[in-house]
């Protein structure tokens, strides 16, 4: 499953990894690796998302066995989709994995490439704030893959301090960690007030009133990743300044 934003170079991808799959397989000397077969599957953006659903479903069906692997480039946008083709996937007793390819790929960019597209998908707009970020956390998006938007697969890509799509792995736990507890007290219906966060007794989570959605946190932590991926701090240092820019975005 290839997942990310409108526009952020799944197809791309999906194509990529098509062709490399191709390239090791007719390279193989063993016979159960030889015979294997590659499908992709793509849906057309013309289609309405009920009828896109259905005909993706039904041909990820078709052709889930030993003897093919299946790439899905479209609609794994949204968990519950993700966790259905999970439990389909293990009910055939095949492995599945989610290459996340909007990590390298700001979000700012996929913007930009979707309004310079000849046919600017209207609907893009709205699917940047429905997009649910897979969470390696989760067994369903597991493993999990990210794949910056300039790397070639099959290749090696050195990846320097100064590039954007860099996001150090405390920064990236640490966000996670405090999101995952405020899904935990909406889990347990707790709405307003204030949530305490462990190892930081100086701020707290200040709830709104109303239900924060996840698509809203996520929203929230990528803004904060992107702000602050170049920075060095320690981890009770990042949850005090993603708690107060939490405190400040949250409606």
């Amino acid at each position: 499953m290839i997942t990310g934003f409108p526009c952020a170079g799944e197809t791309t991808r999906a194509l990529q990894l098509r062709d490399y799959f191709i390239y090791k397989i007719a390279a193989a000397q063993l016979a159960r690796i030889a015979r294997l077969k590659i499908h992709l599957i793509t849906i057309d953006n013309a289609c309405s998302e009920k009828e896109a659903q259905v005909t993706e479903y039904s041909a990820i069906k078709r052709y889930l066995s030993k003897d093919y692997i299946v790439i899905v480039d479209s609609l794994s946008s949204v968990e519950s989709y993700r966790y259905q083709l999970y439990c389909e996937a293990k009910a055939g007793f095949t492995p599945s994995c989610v290459v996340k390819v909007h990590v390298g790929t700001p979000e700012d960019l996929c913007r930009k490439w979707n309004n310079e597209r000849r046919e600017r998908n209207a609907a893009g707009n709205k699917s940047y704030f429905r997009y649910e970020e897979p969470n390696d956390m989760n067994r369903w998006d597991s493993p999990l893959f990210t794949a910056p938007y300039d790397a070639i697969v099959g290749k090696r890509v050195i990846v320097r301090p100064n590039q954007v799509t860099i996001v150090k792995p405390i920064l990236d736990k640490t966000t996670q960690e405090i999101v995952n507890l405020i899904l935990d007290a909406r889990k347990n219906s707790i709405v307003g007030g204030e949530l305490k966060v462990l190892e930081c007794s100086e701020v707290f989570i200040e709830l709104p009133p109303s239900v924060v959605t996840l698509p809203q946190l996520q929203r929230i932590r990528r803004q904060y990743i992107s702000l602050n991926r170049q920075h060095t701090q320690a981890k009770s240092r990042i949850r005090e300044l993603f708690v107060n820019y939490l405190n400040q975005n949250l409606d």
